[in-house]
């Protein structure tokens, strides 16, 4: 249990903001990556994608969320991200031991009987992380809506190890 007197969660993430905007001087970029590269990657916090792949404030887009899934939600930021802001390559990065792995499509039918409405999303839960990464590829590639669809790439990242492995498209 969260010792109350030191404050919440939210407090000390605000608290570091703080200590953080002290020291803060503007880099003087804008919103446009200067690598040119749209990053979609699983929210894991065992990620750190900045130093696993060597990138600076400013190098690229992140785009995450549960499982690195490219959803309608991805193609509308990665839509943005290329027709407004310039990128032109997309690396997908899911990895091991991903907790979409463990679930089915059975967690909306479990969260209609709790909470008493269906949710309108997909779990997109999968069994086969290669094949995720090929579908996601695909689901990119594919897209009316992404004029550059080129330079897409696929990678499992392995959490004991730190290390990328690509995934063949095929």
């Amino acid at each position: 249990m969260e010792d109350m007197a030191a404050g919440t969660v939210t407090d000390r993430l605000v608290e570091a903001n703080l200590r953080y905007a002290a020291a803060f001087t503007d880099p003087g970029m804008d919103a446009r990556p200067v690598l040119r590269v749209a990053i979609v990657a699983c929210m894991d916090a065992r990620l750190d994608l900045h130093a696993a792949l060597g990138l600076e404030l400013g190098d690229c887009h992140t785009i995450r969320n549960a499982g690195g899934v490219v959803t309608d939600d991805v193609i509308r930021s990665l839509t943005i991200s290329q027709r407004a802001l310039g990128t032109r390559s997309v690396v997908l990065i899911h990895h091991t031991n991903c907790g979409l792995e463990s679930l089915t499509e059975d967690f909306r039918h479990e969260l209609e009987m709790e909470v008493g409405q269906r949710p309108a999303w997909a779990v997109e839960a999968f069994r086969d992380v290669d094949q995720d990464v090929r579908q996601s590829m695909q689901r990119v590639r594919t897209s009316p809506f992404l004029p550059y669809t080129d330079d897409v790439r696929g990678f499992v990242f392995d959490v004991r190890t730190g290390l990328l492995r690509e995934i063949d498209p095929a």
